[in-house]
């Protein structure tokens, strides 16, 4: 793989990962048009670029996952002690609870993925699930008046957040574009629906990594190679920190239809290069 487009998929997979337009359907039609070969089909390039959006996770929202990692451990504390009333939890052990509540549905999630991804290679069918995450943005609009902060948020709220990120496993059909919207059919507020969708996403992101982690020692043959995945990475984690800076404000000051009329856009676009093909 040339560097160029390296860094260009890298760009692609920032964005794709935190605007609600979906990374792997924007990556698979990228590397169709660059004549590459799709994304499951290089997987230590794609450890790679999941881990730099993670590092993108990671730096943007630090303080808030030191807290949490404390409160994993004091909420252990809590539990040896048999004391699992939800109502005497902090609001960070709370927050650990919802999160790993909605962390449950990735099970069955990555054992379907693998059936899933076949379908990158086919550019009509990851343009119409572009359309149809246009249709979920614009729809979510209707719910953007939600009022729960994290200390009303409900276990069956979290669920059901939970259960939108599984969808996000066709190509098309944006991750954090299905959470959000999932948080905001709840009655989340925005911010705390976009800080939700993130955070979730340290374990979505980090499961895909390490599932396909054995492919960085087997398909990474020599210096120049590991180089060019590497400024990808790169390329991944600085994009996808100006994304979420990008989210976070459009979250409070403006609305996600933007984002959907442009689904719409390159999903059409999307549908009729699969039908020239």
């Amino acid at each position: 793989m040339k560097l160029l487009y390296s860094i260009l998929l890298g760009i692609i997979q920032g964005l794709g990962e935190f605007l609600p337009i979906s990374s792997s359907g924007h990556l698979a039609l990228a590397q169709t048009l660059l004549g590459l070969e799709v994304a499951e089909s290089n997987l230590a390039f794609n450890v790679l670029l999941h881990l730099g959006t993670l590092m993108a996770v990671f730096i943007v929202f630090y303080k808030d996952i030191f807290e949490l990692i404390r409160a994993f451990f004091s909420l252990l504390g809590k539990l040896f002690h048999k004391n699992f009333k939800l109502s005497s939890y902090t609001l960070h052990e709370r927050f650990v609870v919802l999160l790993l509540i909605a962390i449950l549905p990735l099970i069955p999630a990555a054992v379907l993925s693998g059936y899933i991804e076949i379908l990158m290679g086919y550019p009509i069918v990851v343009g119409a699930i572009l359309v149809l995450n246009g249709i979920l943005l614009y729809v979510s609009e209707r719910f953007a008046t939600g009022q729960k902060d994290l200390e009303n948020v409900t276990p069956l709220n979290a669920l059901v957040v939970g259960l939108c990120q599984v969808v996000a496993i066709l190509p098309g059909l944006s991750r954090s574009g299905s959470t959000i919207t999932g948080g905001l059919t709840q009655g989340f507020t925005r911010p705390v629906a976009v800080k939700f969708s993130f955070i979730l996403s340290i374990p979505a992101i980090l499961g895909a990594a390490v599932l396909e982690l054995p492919a960085l020692f087997t398909e990474i043959a020599d210096t120049a190679t590991l180089f060019t995945y590497l400024a990808g990475a790169f390329a991944a984690m600085i994009v996808g920190i100006l994304a979420i800076k990008l989210v976070s404000w459009i979250s409070e000051h403006a609305t996600f239809k933007g984002f959907a009329y442009y689904c719409f856009a390159i999903g059409t676009v999307a549908i009729v290069m699969g039908i020239l093909q």
